[in-house]
């Protein structure tokens, strides 16, 4: 079957608009040609191509910020912790963390002796 390549284009770009699609997998799944058919009319390097990616992109930034404002207002601490985690300096970071070890970690387990910073820690 011959696709005309305007069309397939219209199709495509407007399956991204209103299923807010991110995902080119997702995209040709939407159309009526295969994944081999599609890439002969859109190589990734094509004008079309860069536009259906750049409109997914579009998606991506306008559903994270979507979904970082429901956490700002949510009374849910995970959801505060994993916005504070995205919005906050190294410094503050390190202070939340449950993992943060300052200094470096050096095992040799060898000779079961873990430095961890200044500390030396020997195992029988």
């Amino acid at each position: 079957m011959a696709y005309k390549k305007k069309e397939l284009f219209r199709q495509a770009m407007d399956a991204i608009k209103d299923k807010k699609l991110f995902f080119i997998e997702d995209v040709v799944s939407m159309l009526p040609c295969n994944k081999a058919t599609f890439y002969v009319h859109f190589p990734v390097e094509s004008e079309e191509y860069m536009a259906l990616k750049e409109e997914m992109e579009r998606n991506k930034v306008a559903i994270k910020a979507s979904m970082r404002n429901k956490w700002y207002n949510s009374s849910n601490p995970t959801l505060q912790v994993c916005l504070m985690k995205l919005i906050c300096t190294d410094e503050e970071r390190k202070r939340i963390s449950n993992t943060y070890v300052e200094g470096s970690v050096d095992i040799t387990t060898e000779s079961q002796v873990f430095k961890i910073g200044d500390q030396t820690i020997k195992f029988s």
